[in-house]
């Protein structure tokens, strides 16, 4: 249980400590600093400890925005302030120097209400003073309309209590439960209902890691009513696929509604939504195969580009993140349509987010066939893929940007280099100019893809065309990808070890190899995918030993061509299944114990806009 100081003298009628229990604290009341001081010292360390003034006035969930939220060691509002067990040194030497200090005045930050800035001896707001001075990232939440403050006097506590009356504490909670830049779909037919889902399940005790589950789950049986291959099936399926979709709005909701944010959330909500989608693909296929039509290709197809529009914007973020005069016209431009209404919904629509892309896919499945809900699918991410990749090409070439140290690192670590690239880049130390790096792995993942898919299955030139392909990706890997468009090679990386596994088992001719080949780039991607996660959370790419024994991107495709020359078509689908099962094996023990251990970041991941 977390432990609630109350400094100050109790004020009548106050319901603050009612309020601090109510959010799951053991109140204690101190008179003064050094009384605070003591109580701290005495609260064991592996608690979070809140300090909040005893004359604080505010909305109950001003105090559990700023009090009870995982994400963030230290917070405060004004007249509270917390820390967790590992910023208890932090929080108790600024009490012991405020303990010591003469008493002073500080100023206590008002919300909401128009009430302006209050002059007071408060001891919450001084330490949360000191902890900014010491360098502590002390996070202040976004208050909105809601009051959190300390008055002086009666007359400002009758104002302060006036105020919180007029703002409906609970409207702004569930408001703010939704994300404020979800797709036009999301926001106008999901979650205007879903967030009240989202409040009857935080009123039932369930956690987001509970209704994310059920949207897998819910998921997984649309793709079973899929993969039956009927008319009823396939709308049964279509509803399902919705049905998981508000599910997976729900527990992100719930997560904000509640604050329940997890090291394991993040990851069942980082993950899942790939694995539904790209279970349904299979579904679809399989459903398809029952009626006479082998649409494997077209879903392997699927998956790849909406795997590589994912690189694309992980990329993008990332050498991004922290760039210096990161500004561009094209970028000002941008922002200048925002500013006009509809644009808004039509750029967010015209990219095609999750929301609009199941709705669309449930819509086709439903009245239509497998095969042209592929070709639908396939055409409209592939305009949403040019769309915003020329977009951010044309912010890359414009803006004057200079990445990180950082941003280098993460690009390198998305791009998956393993040991054969390792190897021949400490050969070429000096790598290559500018534009030239991402020029290099386009061509030699066209000269890779190119090979496999215009040629017989059980030739030479795939090899030949590996080869090269291993060559240039370590050429541009050499040195750190801090040009204006090597965000690009990830992305590019993606696309050739992906279509050069598609290219060789459609060309391997016979049943089965493309279903391989399907689980082959699942269980590749899902290491990607864990790869974004882990770097989002600042954690690190996933450890060497992993790298290396997975092979890289270059060794993988590597080692599909030369099976494909030396075996037949039907050894060569279960070397791919057999490559499919051991890459998932090793990459799913090691991301689940990274994801379930302490040492994961505890965030709860947004994904893509929905």
């Amino acid at each position: 249980m977390s432990t609630a100081i109350v400094t100050g003298q109790p004020v009548p009628g106050s319901s603050l400590e009612n309020d601090l229990r109510s959010l799951g604290f053991d109140v204690r009341v101190a008179a003064d600093a050094a009384e605070t001081e003591t109580l701290l010292a005495a609260v064991p360390a592996d608690r979070r400890v809140a300090l909040v003034d005893a004359r604080f006035v505010g909305h109950l969930h001003a105090l559990r925005l700023g009090l009870t939220d995982p994400r963030f060691p230290l917070a405060a509002v004004p007249g509270a302030v917390t820390a967790q067990p590992d910023a208890r040194p932090a929080l108790t030497r600024a009490v012991a120097r405020e303990t010591s200090a003469p008493g002073g005045t500080a100023t206590a930050r008002a919300a909401g209400g128009g009430a302006p800035a209050l002059a007071l001896d408060s001891l919450a707001d001084r330490v949360a003073e000191a902890l900014d001075a010491d360098g502590g990232a002390v996070h202040r939440p976004e208050l909105g309309s809601l009051v959190a403050v300390v008055p002086a006097d009666p007359q400002a506590r009758n104002e302060a209590r006036q105020a919180v009356s007029a703002v409906d504490d609970e409207a702004v909670r569930l408001k703010s439960a939704v994300k404020s830049r979800d797709g036009f779909f999301t926001t106008f037919f999901i979650s205007p209902y879903s967030r009240y889902i989202a409040r009857w399940c935080a009123r039932r005790g369930l956690t987001p890691n509970q209704v994310t589950t059920a949207s897998l789950l819910t998921a997984l049986i649309a793709a079973g009513c899929a993969a039956t291959g009927t008319r009823g099936g396939f709308v049964a399926a279509g509803v399902l696929l919705i049905a998981s979709f508000v599910l997976d709005c729900t527990d992100g909701q719930l997560a904000r509604y509640a604050l329940k944010y997890s090291t394991l959330g993040a990851w069942l909500d980082a993950t899942f939504d790939r694995a539904k989608e790209y279970a349904y693909y299979a579904g679809l296929a399989l459903g398809a195969a029952r009626g006479g039509d082998d649409v494997w290709a077209l879903a392997l197809g699927a998956m790849i580009l909406q795997t590589c529009r994912h690189v694309v914007d992980f990329s993008f973020n990332e050498a991004n993140h922290d760039a210096t005069a990161n500004t561009s016209p094209t970028a000002a431009l941008s922002d200048k349509l925002d500013s006009v209404g509809w644009t808004v919904w039509l750029r967010r629509m015209i990219v095609l987010p999750i929301g609009e892309r199941w709705a669309m896919i449930a819509v086709l499945t439903a009245l239509t066939t497998p095969r042209i809900t592929f070709y639908v699918l396939l055409a409209g991410c592939a305009f949403a893929a040019a769309y915003t990749t020329a977009g951010r090409v044309l912010r890359s070439v414009t803006r004057k940007a200079r990445r990180t140290e950082r941003a280098a690192q993460a690009l390198a670590d998305l791009a998956d280099p393993g040991p054969l690239a390792g190897a021949l880049r400490r050969v070429a130390r000096k790598g290559l100019p500018g534009l030239a790096v991402p020029a290099v792995a386009l061509l030699g993942g066209a000269v890779v893809v190119a090979c496999s898919a215009l040629t017989d299955f059980g030739g030479p030139l795939p090899v030949a065309g590996a080869v090269v392909y291993v060559l240039t990706s370590a050429l541009a890997v050499a040195r750190p990808l801090k040009g204006a468009l090597d965000w690009l090679v990830p992305p590019f990386f993606r696309a050739a070890e992906y279509g050069t596994v598609l290219a060789l088992a459609g060309k391997a001719g016979v049943n089965g190899a493309l279903p391989a080949a399907f689980g082959l780039v699942a269980a590749v991607a899902y290491h990607h995918y864990d790869t974004v996660y882990r770097i989002r959370g600042n954690a690190g790419a996933p450890p060497a030993w992993l790298v290396r024994a997975i092979g890289g991107q270059e060794g993988r495709t590597l080692l599909v061509a030369v099976l494909a020359a030396v075996l037949t078509g039907a050894q060569f689908k279960v070397a791919l299944t057999v490559l499919a099962v051991a890459v998932a094996l090793v990459v799913l023990v090691e991301s689940i114990r990274f994801w379930v251990s302490a040492g994961a970041p505890a965030v709860h991941d947004e994904g893509e806009t929905a």
